[in-house]
């Protein structure tokens, strides 16, 4: 089964990453770079990226005629995505697993970041209720 889960920052204004020290942050992308490379080699991974912070982020709609239409940026959003994985699992129990070892990725001092990763089912097909 696979799983998107995605790491979510609490809010409290812009993504700070880019502000940490020097150490902690090379300490972060240390472990998100072990984290990929475990999950790869365990064949579970199908993707994984990090995503840039609110305030360069745009919402698009479809006016009337199908044109784009931008809305934002929106820097002091509550909570924001600031990255994900997509992981091909044997259950919802791995998934979670996952999840909890992203989620103890370290931030400044090397401390747990405890960043809330919301985990959900990609669907493959629709629902059987829905197909008949």
């Amino acid at each position: 089964m696979k799983y998107l889960l995605m790491m979510h920052h609490p809010g409290r204004g812009p993504y700070q990453i880019a502000q940490w020290q020097k150490d902690d942050l090379l300490g972060h992308i240390g472990f998100m770079k072990d984290f990929a490379k475990r999950l790869a080699a365990a064949g579970e991974l199908v993707a994984a990226e990090g995503l840039a912070g609110p305030d360069q982020a745009k919402l698009v709609r479809a006016d009337d005629d199908g044109r784009p239409v931008t809305d934002g940026v929106f820097p002091e959003t509550k909570e924001f995505l600031v990255g994900y994985w997509i992981v091909d699992v044997e259950s919802t129990e791995r998934a979670y697993a996952i999840a909890a070892e992203a989620s103890a990725a370290p931030g400044p001092g090397g401390r747990p970041l405890k960043l809330a990763i919301e985990v959900r089912e990609v669907m493959s097909a629709p629902p059987k209720e829905l197909t008949g």
